[in-house]
């Protein structure tokens, strides 16, 4: 629908809500013409992802109009990945900012004001330099951990009586190559079972040049197959893990697939005497 005719729908909504004495149509209309009027975001508002690093500036949530300008971290070209000519979907034009939210404000509503209250108290004076952030995005909580202290806020997350968070069920690797400095993340899900089943996901990044992150498997030994994983497929390496070697691919395997920079094909089929054809060598159907 046109701008123009958002605005005149608008303006005829509000002349028959005024005859009925509609209070709540007349205020939607005006809610619309607002809408409608207000100025797009200019490129000034989007901040670089090294400033929100720094800052903690963003958004609440990307979803929220009313928050600030979301952290632009780069474009997405395409709809799968595709950039060979291969791609027969029709979204081989279309390119897309990834935007990611920066530090929420409070209050931040449900149990989030609880936690970050206890964490605030139980780290003290180390609780700024532990944590770069706190997010609220789309009904989930994700606080962002310097390396150096990931083990430190995993304890207190166990332990506390008002935090209790006694499970791990997972630790994500995520690879971002444009991020200088911290291409590397690696992302830990807590659930806590006593305060009826409270999520919290704790965020850590490291560089390639120096990609070591504190293994946290002895305070949740259920982290152990899962930081195998993320160093297996993204070369993170968990120092301090108990026995820290390939759980997937083959010991002497060159590489780490889920990383950005990894080939995507041409590469040899262990034991099969095969290959796997690159991208641009591969049968399309167009």
């Amino acid at each position: 629908m046109s701008e123009d005719k958002a605005k005149k729908d608008a303006v005829a909504e509000i002349e028959t809500a005024e005859l009925a004495g509609d209070e709540n149509k007349i205020a939607d209309g005006k809610n619309t013409i607002d809408r409608v009027n207000a100025p797009a975001a200019s490129e000034d508002q989007v901040v670089s992802s090294t400033q929100a690093h720094e800052t903690g500036s963003g958004s609440v949530s990307t979803m929220d109009p009313d928050g600030p300008a979301p952290v632009k971290m780069g474009e997405r070209r395409g709809m799968f990945g595709s950039s060979l000519g291969s791609d027969t979907s029709g979204y081989g034009g279309l390119v897309q900012p990834l935007l990611f939210p920066g530090a929420s404000e409070r209050p931040y509503g449900g149990y989030f004001d609880e936690v970050a209250d206890r964490l605030l108290e139980v780290l003290g004076d180390r609780h700024d330099d532990a944590v770069i952030r706190l997010v609220i995005d789309r009904g989930e909580m994700t606080l962002h951990v310097r390396p150096e202290h990931l083990r430190l806020v995993a304890q207190h997350l166990r332990d506390d009586a008002g935090l209790r968070f006694e499970m791990c069920s997972g630790v994500s690797g995520v690879n971002y190559p444009e991020e200088a400095g911290s291409e590397l993340h690696a992302v830990y899900h807590f659930l806590s079972i006593t305060h009826a089943s409270r999520r919290l996901r704790v965020e850590v990044v490291c560089s390639d040049d120096d990609p070591r992150i504190p293994s946290i498997v002895d305070i949740y030994p259920a982290a152990n197959w899962h930081e195998r994983e993320t160093f297996d497929m993204f070369g993170i390496v968990f120092e301090g893990h108990p026995a820290l070697t390939r759980i997937l691919m083959p010991d002497d395997w060159p590489g780490h697939p889920q990383r950005k920079d990894y080939p995507l094909g041409g590469i040899p089929v262990e034991y099969k005497g095969a290959t796997i054809p690159a991208p641009n060598e591969r049968r399309s159907y167009t």
